[in-house]
């Protein structure tokens, strides 16, 4: 059996044993790029946002070894008029970098054409000895005709984590295959998938003849990686899933005219084990984050603490050079964890925040061994502060406020209330967890300044906090039950804690009140 050609519909058979979800009209598009001036094309997205799958079903859609008919009936791509007239029509080639992931990387470049050859000389017996991939292509293709259909996965690999030299190579050992002079006339189509788009050299993509379909440009194949909202609600319903908490936990991306994506890799594994944890950490690390939020310290604090808060920053995405060895400064940081899937990237606003409650658990365990001071601090002592609050312990939640809120103050905010706010709300950041998080929620006769409602099938009161400067605790919760808050929260929880806060500006104390309605 072949290893890079003429394989079979193996893999793809395999996913569709599995809880599928259609996304072959990807085909369709790829099959309009077919032996025109945009056969090159180049899809990246963050890890596990289906671009292997998507991979595997081109493989199998093209590849001229087998009969895929079976496999696809019913699914949207058969709807094309062109469907029958591109299936397994042609000589498919299918190289997935993560398969050389243990070769000794200041050689791989170099070994693994020797791979791709020998595996082409199964199916060209007259194949000569070579050592350039190109060059036996270019050889097939004189000798035969056959023009081929290419799919790289991963292929970004050797420029993400490769020093200079074997990054260089790599991209040359591209640039032979697609850069030439013929290339038109061997590739009908070649479809490469990765994390991070095309390295660019100046201002210039290494590969300018490629289009490039990004998470923050992603054009037509927006809809193609990630869940739809109407996705996930049909999977929910056929699992008996909540689709809140789903929401919750794995939404929140935008890409191109897609308003609501979710992870895919965590809305089936929460369906997998019956549970809405955190999957992130089980396929990138936060090291990610870790490592990157230490550029420009004093520029980036500041706009991840205002992430955490709930709220967006702009940046400019335009610049960023896709290379991990050129992070200049904030916006390319930013950018860098839009393309690796831990910001959401919203094209109308210019603007970045965190998607969803598990990957802000990323950015809190990032932050937590950070050394970012009360901010560090804060968030590695949230879910104590939460617990306590549940035990209605007032003295350790104003003690908590007391440290934190000074540190607030001089690193972000203007005025001593917004001071207050930000360290109350990074103190409790450990509560999205289990709460759906509202700022000045309309409820009752006014306005709440802070409402906890417990996500669907907690059993976890809801909470109030009601903030005041320069007064007393008591008028906090005056206030709570004056404006009868907690009137529209009785549907949500039996039980409701109230949190009155008091800041005295003169003795820089906090003061705490709880209350308990049952």
């Amino acid at each position: 059996m072949s290893d890079f050609i003429d394989y079979g519909n193996i893999d793809f058979e395999g996913t569709l044993n599995s809880n599928f979800v259609d996304k072959s009209g990807l085909i369709e598009f790829l099959n309009s790029a077919i032996d025109t001036r945009n056969r090159f094309v180049c899809v990246s997205r963050p890890r596990r946002f289906g671009k292997s799958v998507a991979a595997q079903m081109a493989y199998a859609y093209y590849d001229r070894s087998c009969d895929s008919s079976k496999l696809f009936d019913g699914l949207e791509i058969t709807k094309s008029p062109d469907y029958k007239t591109h299936l397994n029509k042609y000589p498919t080639i299918y190289i997935d970098w993560n398969r050389f992931a243990t070769y000794d990387h200041k050689t791989i470049v170099k070994e693994s054409q020797k791979c791709f050859v020998a595996d082409l000389k199964k199916s060209y017996p007259f194949l000569e000895e070579k050592d350039s991939f190109a060059k036996a292509i270019a050889e097939i293709n004189e000798k035969t005709g056959d023009r081929f259909i290419l799919i790289i996965d991963e292929w970004d690999m050797l420029v993400r984590d490769e020093n200079t030299p074997t990054r260089d190579e790599y991209v040359n050992f591209l640039r032979a295959m697609f850069k030439s002079y013929n290339a038109n006339n061997i590739f009908r189509l070649v479809y490469m998938t990765g994390i991070l788009p095309i390295i660019k050299y100046e201002t210039q993509s290494a590969l300018n003849n490629f289009r490039e379909y990004s998470v923050i440009n992603p054009g037509k194949t927006a809809k193609y990686y990630g869940f739809t909202k109407d996705e996930v609600i049909r999977l929910c319903k056929d699992n008996d899933m909540d689709l809140e908490l789903m929401k919750h936990a794995y939404d929140g991306y935008i890409i191109g005219n897609q308003k609501s994506m979710f992870n895919p890799n965590s809305v089936m594994q929460a369906i997998d084990n019956r549970n809405y944890g955190s999957y992130w950490e089980k396929t990138a690390s936060f090291t990610f984050i870790e490592t990157y939020i230490h550029i420009n310290d004093e520029t980036i604090r500041p706009k991840i603490e205002e992430m955490l808060n709930g709220g967006s920053v702009a940046i400019e995405v335009t610049r960023f050079r896709n290379d991990l060895n050129h992070i200049e400064n904030a916006d390319d940081v930013f950018t860098l964890l839009v393309h690796l899937g831990y910001l959401s990237y919203d094209p109308e606003t210019y603007c970045v925040m965190i998607p969803n409650t598990e990957v802000a658990g990323e950015f809190r365990n990032a932050i937590a061994k950070a050394g970012w001071g009360w901010l560090s601090k804060a968030l590695a002592n949230s879910l104590t502060l939460v617990d306590k609050t549940l035990k209605l312990d007032a003295d350790y939640i104003a003690n908590a406020f007391d440290t934190y809120r000074p540190f607030a103050s001089s690193v972000q905010r203007i005025n001593s209330e917004a001071a207050m706010t930000c360290a109350i709300r990074m103190a409790y950041y450990a509560a999205e967890k289990d709460y759906k998080i509202f700022h000045e929620l309309p409820t009752g006769k006014g306005f709440a300044d802070m409402v906890f409602i417990p996500l669907p099938g907690s059993s976890r009161p809801a909470i109030v906090v009601e903030l005041k400067y320069d007064k007393t605790a008591d008028s906090a919760i005056d206030q709570i039950h004056r404006k009868d808050y907690p009137a529209s929260l009785k549907g949500f929880s039996k039980r409701i804690i109230l949190v009155g806060v008091n800041y005295n500006k003169a003795e820089s104390k906090h003061e705490v009140k709880l209350e308990v309605i049952e």
